[in-house]
C-alpha cells in the first residue's frame, strides 16, 4: 500500500483532468495499473482485472455497471457518510475527526501538526 502511495504521489499530476480529459477511463485505468504493477509484489494484470468497465451490459441488463471495485468503494463511501465524513481528505486523530486539516495544507503546516499532536 505504502509503496504504491508512494508511486502514485509522484506521480500524481499525470491524473489531473488536465492530463488526462481527452483519454477514455479504461486507458486511465491501464496507466493506474502500469503504475501499480511498477510496485514489487502487484500483479498489474490483476489491477487492471478489477479496474476495467465492461463495454458489455451486467447479467440483469444494467448499463451503469461499474468495475471490480465500484461495490467496496460504494459502501466506504456509505459507511462514511454515516460518519460525517463526506469530502477528503477526512483526517481521524484518535478516532475524532480533526476539522482543521485541510486539501491545501502545505508540508510545514503538516510537520507542526504532526510535532504538536504525535509527539
Amino acid at each position: 500500500f505504502w509503496e504504491f502511495s508512494e508511486k502514485l504521489f509522484e506521480k500524481q499530476i499525470e491524473y489531473f483532468d488536465v492530463d488526462d480529459v481527452h483519454e477514455a477511463r479504461n486507458e486511465t485505468y491501464i496507466r493506474w495499473a502500469k503504475l501499480a504493477g511498477s510496485v514489487e509484489g502487484i500483479d498489474e494484470s490483476k489491477i487492471l482485472k478489477l479496474l476495467t468497465v465492461s463495454d458489455n451490459p451486467g447479467k440483469d441488463g444494467a448499463f451503469n455497471v461499474g468495475n471490480e471495485v465500484t461495490h467496496d468503494v460504494k459502501l466506504m463511501v456509505n459507511a462514511n457518510r454515516l460518519t460525517g465524513m463526506h469530502a477528503t481528505p477526512t483526517v481521524l486523530w484518535n478516532g475524532v475527526v480533526e476539522r482543521i486539516i485541510s486539501s491545501s495544507w502545505t508540508k510545514e503546516q503538516w510537520e507542526e501538526w504532526l510535532e504538536k499532536n504525535a509527539n
